[in-house]
């Protein structure tokens, strides 16, 4: 996924060189990625068993990869439209199929596995643009594309076989009947179930705090797709060279630890405090190249942004799954999908002044959501109870492993 959609980044000044590609029409490219990215997600939301279909998961890789191999073959401004149309939308549906099943799988495993799983989008920024970098001096524009659908293929064969979220076996409706018949002669078990009914009229409403979530990542969605879009521009705008490449570069690689390195921090720090530290910090490194020239402005940049843009999805979409809202992973997914459609379209207009407003504006659109994340730690529940109508589940001896008690349940 890191390969079949971030690598148009580093292409686009080669089709600008050597297609003909003008300024508007990458622009509106950028944008078709982003709507198809918006619509996969919709896909996730209006078709939950999608989602843990393993055909669809496989027909996505092929077609992405399919898209980077097609784009070579024309000139024709509409057709590349429709691929990265389509590379979006694929985008979005492997994203959404490879964190649900993630988060559902690995519940209880070390927070930082997942964190690493979330590192392959930045490994495959790396990849591809150190691939684009070293081809640039020898190779076109068409030979990028290809060099990137073979690596993007090679990818697809070593991810073939992830396992999706697996399919309920029981309804929470089969559930609760059974425990109600296995209860129904035992007076004391149903005062206990009596209570723990009434126990759970207490248990916290979630809404609110997933509001300010979605609103937060939404608003991350807008800032970091500005200098997604336009940091290595940004860049060689005020230091010509190889210095916007390398810097890409830079950025996948700090990208690649940074969700594991963000789950370690949560054993000590809660979630909400740790995405509005991200946030902070990665509007400090937008700015940073507007606000300063020169190479350590670049680097120092380009390591900030890689170690939290990717950080702040996995900490966002773990917060919505520890707060339980149904289909927090496709709505979060849309919500950011919507911000970066809008993100070009609101530094349009600023863009015939340089990238620096650009970056300026989006460092204050991140500023934004680390406040709504600041709302989001007031009241925030870390300890979510949930009460099921299950019959009463026994408890293991001190000796006994956790592997042992779930298979007595």
């Amino acid at each position: 996924m890191g390969v079949g959609r971030f690598v148009y980044t580093p292409i686009l000044p080669l089709m600008h060189a050597g297609a003909g590609l003008s300024a508007g029409a990458g622009a509106n490219l950028a944008t078709a990625n982003y709507i198809g990215y918006l619509l996969g997600a919709l896909v996730g939301i209006l078709a939950p068993a999608l989602v843990r279909s393993r055909a669809l998961l496989r027909i996505s890789l092929v077609v992405l990869t399919g898209t980077l191999a097609a784009m070579p073959a024309t000139h024709d401004t509409a057709v590349w439209f429709a691929l990265r149309l389509l590379a979006g939308v694929t985008s979005a549906l492997i994203f959404v199929i490879a964190v649900s099943s993630l988060l559902s799988r690995l519940r209880e495993y070390p927070a930082h596995l997942p964190g690493w799983a979330f590192g392959g989008v930045g490994g495959g920024i790396a990849l591809s643009g150190l691939l684009v970098l070293v081809l640039r001096p020898v190779a076109d524009w068409r030979a990028a594309w290809w060099a990137s659908a073979a690596l993007a293929a090679v990818l697809a064969v070593a991810s073939w076989n992830l396992r999706p979220e697996a399919r309920p076996t029981t309804t929470q409706a089969t559930q609760a009947t059974q425990a109600i018949q296995a209860n129904a002669d035992h007076a004391h078990e149903a005062t206990t179930v009596t209570a723990a009914a009434a126990d759970s009229s207490h248990a916290p409403r979630t809404h609110r705090w997933f509001t300010a979530l979605f609103a937060s990542y939404t608003l991350e969605g807008v800032g970091y797709i500005i200098a997604g879009t336009f940091l290595v521009a940004a860049i060689e705008q005020s230091s010509p060279g190889p210095l916007g490449g390398g810097a890409w570069v830079l950025v996948g690689l700090a990208a690649v630890p940074s969700s594991a390195l963000w789950a370690r921090l949560g054993r000590r720090w809660s979630r909400p405090d740790l995405l509005l530290a991200a946030l902070v910090v990665q509007a400090v490194g937008i700015a940073l190249p507007a606000l300063m020239g020169g190479a350590p402005a670049a680097l120092v940049s380009a390591v900030l942004f890689g170690a939290t843009f990717i950080g702040v999805s996995t900490l966002a979409l773990a917060t919505g799954a520890h707060l339980e809202f149904p289909r927090s992973v496709a709505l979060l997914t849309a919500g950011y999908s919507v911000g970066q459609i809008l993100g070009p379209l609101v530094v349009a207009p600023l863009l015939h002044h340089g990238y620096q407003r650009a970056l300026v504006l989006a460092a204050s659109v991140v500023l934004v959501a680390a406040v709504a994340a600041a709302v989001l730690r007031i009241g925030f529940p870390h300890h979510m109870v949930v009460v099921r109508a299950t019959a009463p589940v026994r408890q293991p001896a001190p000796t006994e492993s956790a592997a042992d008690a779930g298979s007595h349940r």
